[in-house]
């Protein structure tokens, strides 16, 4: 199982994961966070990032979310990266992280392709027409 961590700013990714955990009936295993403050320092929040990864990967790698690409979040996962166990996916959202969770028992490339059309498909623009039997 590959584990699943999100690096946001402040609670995003507590809240994230707490809504993932009503939505899937319990809390999932393997999966983390790490709330990015108006105050950290980002280099100061790199060991504690490194170490997250260590705790959650138990052999198949860990998939990195994050929020804003380019924002701090996103630049302490450039970080982390490494290609084939470590990957990152900008543009978290409840159903980029229920799609990942529901695919992380794949390969790392069919759970990156899952989170990514998780997400985009996650977006839609629905009226009150389209909601009428």
């Amino acid at each position: 199982m590959i584990g699943i961590l999100i690096i946001a700013h402040g609670t995003l990714g507590e809240s994230l994961i707490h809504c993932a955990s009503h939505v899937m009936g319990a809390r999932p295993p393997m999966l983390g966070q790490l709330g990015i403050g108006t105050v950290d320092d980002p280099a100061t929040l790199l060991p504690q990032a490194q170490q997250l990864i260590k705790d959650l990967d138990q052999g198949q790698g860990v998939l990195v979310l994050s929020d804003i690409y380019g924002a701090t979040p996103c630049n302490l996962v450039s970080k982390l990266l490494e290609s084939g166990r470590v990957e990152g996916v900008a543009g978290v959202s409840l159903p980029m992280l229920v799609r990942a969770l529901t695919y992380r028992n794949e390969s790392m490339t069919i759970l990156v392709a899952k989170a990514l059309s998780g997400g985009l498909e996650g977006v839609i623009h629905f009226t009150e027409e389209a909601c009428k039997p």
